[in-house]
């Protein structure tokens, strides 16, 4: 699905619309957002705020966003879960909802998620769960959540025998993306995200591929004007196709080419171990060379997507599993269709579907990558 990006212009703030009737929203994206709650959307009135982040993120952030919560809410508490996808579990909802139950938050209060994909997906998760359902307002710190996990309302927690297995949806009420929280994002953590960047491009809009092979240089300089632009278009493409499949019942399937990979990887190695953009990266090499074996595109497109990758510095070949650890994983993931694996798979530059693969045609392609 290709759609028209509106024109950057010079203005410092963009708004990009998530149409879903009673619960669209906006995502925001502009640099200083977090000490600028004028350009917040306007959100429902309560009176307790909770903040949920990591210690890491927090001792850069959580002040400057619990000032401007003060300027709207009565009451401003935080609770502090721990930093890595490995802590994306049952522990960490339990740790927001006692503070909540102890501080006796009715179901008005709002919960800001200010963090990476991590915090995005527990608190989104703490939302939903809380008096069956919170108001919610996603504030990524990372550019993975804010191109990616922060949009569409998808929330959930890990489990040892999947990748994101335990969730619900659960519309945020806004999105704000400050720009300037990328500037204390670690290198790695930085050009992880930039993997998902890199999918919007391979799937929903051929232009954007090529714009992104021309600025990759400047993107890896954090380039605020490149930054922006990849940032906002990111988050048109997928506010387009959040609003004709919410649920994931279709298009919104394609979201996750490389990602059967991905959570394959992610879960065999040891949530944490590689991180989420660096196992989809790897997981789109996988899903572009499929894509070749199943005549869908040529050897040639799947070049590109992977010199893209190695130009950021991302992972291209899978670690050694066997083909039944491969295929274990596989088949716990939420595409799969009784038992058979699903994959998404590149159709045409800037397309793609969601298909069932033979095993050995898939097994082929993997040993392949990792040289075997």
């Amino acid at each position: 699905m290709v759609v028209s990006p509106k024109p950057l212009g010079e203005a410092s703030i963009a708004r990009v619309p998530i149409a879903l009737g009673p619960r669209s929203y906006d995502i925001v994206i502009g640099a200083g957002l977090l000490g600028q709650p004028q350009h917040w959307p306007e959100l429902a009135g309560a009176q307790t705020a909770v903040v949920v982040s990591n210690p890491t993120v927090a001792a850069y952030h959580a002040d400057a966003l619990t000032a401007s919560l003060k300027q709207r809410y009565a009451r401003c508490l935080r609770v502090d879960i721990a930093d890595g996808e490995q802590h994306k579990n049952w522990a960490s909802i339990d740790a927001i909802t006692s503070l909540m139950l102890r501080m006796a938050c009715d179901r008005r209060t709002t919960l800001f998620a200010l963090g990476g994909g991590v915090v995005g997906d527990v608190t989104g998760f703490a939302a939903a769960c809380y008096m069956r359902g919170v108001p919610l307002v996603q504030v990524p710190t990372t550019l993975l959540a804010q191109v990616d996990s922060s949009v569409g309302g998808k929330t959930g927690i890990n489990h040892a025998l999947g990748k994101n297995m335990i969730g619900a949806f659960h519309q945020p009420m806004a999105v704000v993306c400050d720009l300037d929280t990328l500037n204390t994002l670690p290198e790695r953590e930085y050009r992880s995200g930039l993997a998902e960047v890199i999918k919007y491009g391979v799937i929903a809009d051929s232009e954007f591929l090529v714009w992104l092979e021309a600025n990759m240089p400047a993107l890896l300089r954090r380039d605020r004007r490149a930054l922006t632009h990849a940032v906002r278009r990111s988050c048109e493409l997928k506010a387009a196709v959040v609003a004709s499949d919410e649920r994931e019942t279709g298009l919104r399937a394609t979201l996750n080419l490389g990602h059967t990979f991905a959570h394959a990887i992610e879960a065999e190695m040891g949530y944490g171990a590689w991180l989420h953009g660096e196992a989809v990266a790897c997981g789109m090499v996988l899903a572009s060379s499929l894509s070749v074996s199943l005549g869908l595109v040529s050897q040639a497109f799947a070049q590109r997507v992977k010199s893209l990758i190695v130009q950021v510095g991302l992972p291209v070949v899978p670690p050694t599993m066997s083909w039944a650890q491969w295929a274990s994983w596989m088949r716990v993931d939420k595409k799969a269709d009784a038992g058979v694996i699903q994959y998404v798979v590149i159709d045409a530059p800037g397309r793609a579907s969601v298909r069932a693969v033979p095993d050995a045609l898939v097994a082929t392609v993997i040993a392949d990558a990792s040289g075997g």
